[in-house]
């Protein structure tokens, strides 16, 4: 499958190489050979932890195929710069959404339902349930 049709996913978090290490966890664990569009936008722009919508906007614009765009993030300030982001409503691709799901296993849910060429809903249903992920 091409990858112009998949949905795009990116992952911000406080720092860059949870980011990093997360969007190559979830690409390394789909396992399909479709590479999904995943961007990391970790850290602040300058480096250091934090958050910033200029990496956000930038990861999302490299991402987008028209088929939408889900924003998985860790904590705190990351939901806040992607809701204000979202509010703003003319920075972020058409069809963005903000997906209320664990950082880890969500990202790889999502990566490895994009993979299948599933639509932008399914992808973040896929996510959104990983927090029923049991670990024992």
């Amino acid at each position: 499958m091409s990858d112009d049709k998949l949905v795009g996913i990116v992952l911000v978090s406080h720092s860059a190489e949870v980011a990093e290490s997360v969007a190559r966890l979830a690409q390394g664990l789909s396992g399909s050979g479709t590479t999904v569009p995943v961007a990391p936008a970790g850290g602040r722009t300058g480096g250091g932890l934090g958050t910033s919508a200029e990496l956000v906007v930038a990861a999302a614009a490299s991402v987008d195929r028209g088929a939408g765009v889900a924003v998985l993030t860790d904590l705190g300030s990351a939901v806040l710069t992607v809701k204000a982001l979202l509010t703003e409503g003319d920075e972020l691709p058409d069809g963005t959404r903000l997906v209320d799901a664990p950082f880890v296993e969500g990202a790889v849910a999502a990566v490895v339902t994009a993979a299948t060429g599933a639509g932008l809903d399914a992808v973040e249903a896929a996510a959104v349930e990983a927090y029923g992920y049991r670990k024992s």
